[in-house]
């Protein structure tokens, strides 16, 4: 039975793609902040003892090695990493300061370089797949998000060159790159901003509404699979067509 671990897996795109995948016969290691947010996130999951909880902060180096090694410890083995902790914030430039920066920064690109690094060794045994999550705005620009934006294309380029270096490997890495998506994440940004309302967002789509969480999930899980198994260095757009306007 193959083995992935989740960042960012109790909550949104990591917890859809948990579900998704435990459907399709795969043991589940999801990481998170917080501890509750676990707890709640396995008794969702319902799937005892093909489900394990590791509280860690992606910013850390120390805390994905750990990830990496308890996934291991708990189910012998690694077949497939999914980093989809990430945090949203727009902000116009001249707002953002050198601590904004840092911070995105460390959770959206160094994270996801850090589990990367660690998680490589173990994927070699089978070989593994790596899927990382980017954004449409990782692809273009949008208004506000130039962090943002910068860190989620530091994703996609990131994701490109690491397919070639394991390539010689046999280990894929793929990237997806999803619009909106209808997660707590974006519960928040509506909080945030009270003038946007999910019925102006739809309008920028040319489906006309925003993505479910289990179908960026669904993608993920065909990135991980033998299906896709001559795809790697992909950037896969899950947008409903934003990207091509």
């Amino acid at each position: 039975m193959d083995t992935v671990l989740i960042s960012g897996g109790t909550s949104g795109i990591g917890l859809a793609t948990a579900a998704v995948l435990l459907d399709r016969g795969w043991n589940v290691a999801i990481s998170g902040r917080h501890q509750e947010k676990g707890e709640a996130a396995l008794a969702f999951l319902a799937r005892p003892g093909r489900t394990f909880y590791i509280q860690g902060d992606v910013v850390s180096d120390d805390d994905c090695r750990r990830m990496v090694e308890e996934t291991v410890r708990q189910f012998g083995g690694l077949d497939g990493l999914v980093t989809s902790a990430g945090v949203y914030e727009e902000n116009l430039l001249e707002n953002v300061t050198p601590d904004d920066m840092q911070r995105l920064f460390s959770i959206n690109v160094f994270g996801t370089m850090y589990l990367c690094r660690h998680a490589l060794p173990y994927l070699r045994h089978k070989p593994g797949s790596i899927v990382t999550v980017s954004s449409d705005a990782g692809l273009q620009g949008n208004v506000a998000c130039s962090l943002y934006g910068a860190t989620k294309g530091a994703v996609v380029a990131f994701t490109k060159s690491l397919a070639l270096e394991a390539a010689p490997h046999q280990i894929r890495v793929n990237c997806v790159c999803p619009g909106d998506v209808e997660t707590p994440l974006l519960e928040q940004q509506l909080r945030d901003h009270p003038d946007t309302t999910k019925d102006t967002m739809k309008e920028q789509y040319p489906l006309y509404r925003l993505a479910r969480a289990d179908e960026v999930a669904k993608a993920i899980a065909f990135l991980l699979s033998e299906d896709a198994s001559f795809i790697t260095a992909a950037a896969l757009p899950v947008d409903g067509g934003l990207t091509s306007w």
